[in-house]
């Protein structure tokens, strides 16, 4: 499902230049559940953002489900995201002027599927959140924010999901209850999970895990 070749990302700063990530190279197989772990600072929330196409590299690949996402133009890389990807990101990321419905229903429209309504109720269902579909995100816990995120993720059965620290700003309770449905939704769908974690107990739940340290695969 991918293929990361020798992936470096380097940035200016007040001493010239900064590497955050220095020639990686993994895959993750079809299907696959895959950790992402290191240090605060080590480049693994840099390494997600490059596997989905939200930042460019300063060289190397990532060949996503046979495409090479750098060789497409950042409208190209949207239209991917668009048919293979959900993502779950930390801060949630829904947006406040919608309600729990219409945020799950968004990526539906996007693509034009007419029964955008009726699934987009149906995952909020599966995720336990019924009796708050018109609720807007400032009425929502961040537990309940967190469940709107993961309906929206997997509402169009991509075949690869990436979390970014899901439960970082979550409690240890709710956060539990947040991982346990996300995995169960995975393995409904059948897709491919990419999760960057701090946590050891939620990457040991994952088939493997890879670390980063000071930019490099260890």
């Amino acid at each position: 499902m991918i293929d990361v070749i020798a992936l470096s990302k380097r940035v200016a700063d007040a001493n010239g230049e900064l590497t955050i990530l220095d020639q990686v190279n993994f895959t993750v197989q079809r299907r696959e559940t895959l950790a992402i772990v290191g240090a605060s600072g080590s480049g693994k929330s840099t390494l997600l953002g490059l596997l989905a196409g939200l930042d460019t590299p300063s060289s190397g690949k990532v060949i996503l489900d046979g495409s090479d996402i750098f060789a497409l133009d950042e409208d190209g890389r949207a239209r991917l995201r668009k048919v293979k990807l959900g993502f779950v990101f930390q801060s949630f990321q829904l947006l406040s002027h919608l309600s729990a419905l219409e945020n799950v229903m968004l990526p539906l429209e996007l693509r034009g599927d007419p029964k955008a309504k009726e699934k987009a109720v149906a995952m909020l269902g599966r995720v336990q959140l019924s009796s708050r579909l018109k609720h807007f995100p400032k009425y929502l816990s961040g537990g309940e924010q967190q469940r709107v995120a993961l309906a929206r993720a997997f509402v169009t059965e991509p075949p690869l999901l990436f979390a970014d620290e899901p439960t970082g700003s979550l409690d240890a309770t709710t956060g539990e209850a947040v991982i346990q449905l996300m995995f169960a939704l995975n393995r409904e769908r059948g897709s491919t999970l990419v999760l960057v974690t701090h946590d050891p107990s939620i990457a040991a739940r994952c088939a493997r895990t890879i670390t980063i340290a000071g930019g490099r695969l260890v």
